[in-house]
């Protein structure tokens, strides 16, 4: 059985976000165009598709590490802060994002709940599995020809 543990995860994330664009319950809200991802960015990001592969990787590291909490994304998610003339030091992303990420991935299905943090439910590890079914397959193909 071929699962996401499998295949390259850029791929799977790739992927991953393309699908979840198709969801309806996973829209980025209105904010979203205006927020930086953490304390050590100057900028917004670039991408005006950065909901959705920050809500696959999310996934995707809910699958691989379960259950995590939004403190240890977050610190996932950070960087060094480097905007002032003193020494650099690792800062967190955002928490309002992460948040907002895992709540819209608990309402539809692909997280659950406990009482350690949010695990995968059911429904998403199947959804993740049949993508990396569908990426080996692909992977398959292009070096068969």
């Amino acid at each position: 059985m071929i699962t996401a543990y499998d295949v390259p995860p850029s791929k799977l994330i790739n992927k991953l976000a393309e699908k979840i664009r198709e969801l309806k319950d996973l829209e980025p809200p209105d904010w979203a165009s205006f927020v930086k991802t953490g304390i050590h960015r100057e900028r917004i990001p670039e991408n005006n598709d950065w909901w959705y592969y920050r809500a696959a990787s999310i996934l995707y590291q809910v699958y691989m590490r379960g259950p995590i909490g939004t403190g240890f994304l977050r610190k996932k998610y950070g960087g060094r802060s480097k905007n002032k003339p003193r020494p650099e030091h690792k800062v967190f992303a955002g928490g309002k994002i992460i948040r907002t990420i895992l709540q819209q991935l608990e309402a539809a299905g692909l997280v659950v709940k406990t009482v350690k943090g949010r695990k995968i439910s059911p429904r998403g590890q199947s959804f993740l599995d049949k993508l990396a079914q569908e990426i080996i397959k692909e992977i398959q193909k292009s070096k068969g020809e």
